[in-house]
C-alpha cells in the first residue's frame, strides 16, 4: 500500500503541516476521517504482496472529501489539482 503520510518530510518546507494554518479545512478532514472505521476498505485489498501498490483509502476518502468541500466535483479536475495546486 502506497502510504498517506501528511507529515512527510519534503524539501522545502520540511512538513506538510506547516503550508497551511492549523484551524484549515484540511485538518479537520483528516480528523474526522481518522475516526472513521475504514475496515472494510482495508478488508478488500490483498495483504499477499501480488498486485500494484494502493493508495491508501484513508488519504484517498480525504482527498474525495476535501474536494468535495471546496466545491470541486470533477474527478479530473481534483487529479489537477492535486498535482498543480501543491
Amino acid at each position: 500500500m502506497r502510504a498517506g503520510d501528511v507529515d512527510q518530510l519534503m524539501m522545502m518546507p520540511p512538513s506538510v503541516r506547516e503550508w497551511l494554518p492549523e484551524d484549515h479545512l484540511a485538518f479537520f478532514v483528516l480528523d474526522v476521517v481518522a475516526e472513521l472505521d475504514l475496515s472494510a476498505f482495508y478488508a478488500a485489498y490483498r495483504i499477499d504482496g501480488r498486485g500494484g501498490s494502493v493508495y491508501d483509502p484513508a488519504m484517498m476518502l480525504s482527498v474525495l472529501l476535501y474536494a468535495y468541500c471546496t466545491g470541486e466535483r470533477s474527478s479530473r479536475r481534483i487529479e489537477r489539482r492535486l498535482v498543480e495546486d501543491v
